[in-house]
């Protein structure tokens, strides 16, 4: 991965090559530091621009792990609301003589059993483990569901479609056609998973995010710019779950 030196500071950062005429810089929490350039750009013409901006981009990253900071994690006691698709569901806990937890979800809301010895660290330990097994094996199978249709109706068929822990990313389409999707986007409303969804498979068409990709993109999805959107500014609240502790920006 490329590296921008600033001062005592070393920036990594992604290049995206593109058609366009000009270089565009995008700092967010989940990709950290993109450079979208020319095709053709020399390498000592792009690392000039991004010393330039260096200043700028460290701003950024600085506002960013201000914004990390102010992220509430759920905590997992009666009365705490969950969310899944968009919405948020109550949780509730009952203490009980039984040797280790159960979790479910139930006419609307998630209820937990735990056993009356354990104390609230273990609680939230485990139930937290048990609400993301959770996510990842009903939020599957939502996903999957949707992006069967969008594969209709783009022709497209990845190898594989999976749902996985990334930190810096909402999705990925590898060369081979495998199609990675953060497993906490199912906390998300159904229209921003639309969104990620056809934008991983817009790349199987289309590698790039040039002007064809986002044609392919705005084709299936005319109005993907409010999702897109949602998540540049509701996207950190997603790590209210496993929060970020463990999350590398840069």
């Amino acid at each position: 991965m490329p590296i921008i030196n600033y001062g005592t500071t070393t920036i990594h950062y992604y290049q995206y090559k593109e058609t366009r005429n000009d270089v565009k810089i995008s700092v967010n929490l989940i990709n950290g530091v993109e450079i979208y350039t020319p095709e053709n750009i020399d390498d000592a013409k792009l690392n000039q621009i991004a010393k330039q901006k260096a200043p700028w981009i460290s701003k950024k990253l600085q506002e960013l792990n201000e914004v990390k900071a102010t992220v509430q994690s759920k905590e997992f006691v009666s009365g705490e609301k969950l969310p899944y698709l968009g919405r948020h569901y109550r949780l509730k806990v009952h203490k009980e003589a039984i040797p280790k937890a159960s979790f479910q979800f139930k006419q609307g809301r998630f209820i937990a059993s735990v056993p009356r010895v354990w104390s609230q660290d273990q609680i939230q330990e485990h139930l937290e483990q048990k609400l993301i097994h959770w996510y990842r094996d009903h939020g599957f199978k939502k996903i999957n569901e949707r992006a069967k249709e969008f594969q209709s109706m783009l022709g497209v068929e990845p190898r594989s479609l999976q749902l996985k822990t990334q930190h810096k990313r909402w999705g990925t389409c590898t060369p081979n056609g495998d199609i990675y999707l953060n497993w906490r986007i199912v906390m998300a409303p159904v229209r921003v998973i639309d969104y990620i969804i056809v934008h991983e498979l817009a790349h199987l068409i289309v590698p790039e995010h040039n002007d064809n990709f986002w044609r392919i993109v705005r084709a299936t999805l005319p109005h993907y710019k409010e999702a897109k959107e949602w998540l540049r500014v509701h996207g950190v609240e997603l790590h209210c779950i496993s929060n970020l502790t463990n999350y590398e920006l840069f």
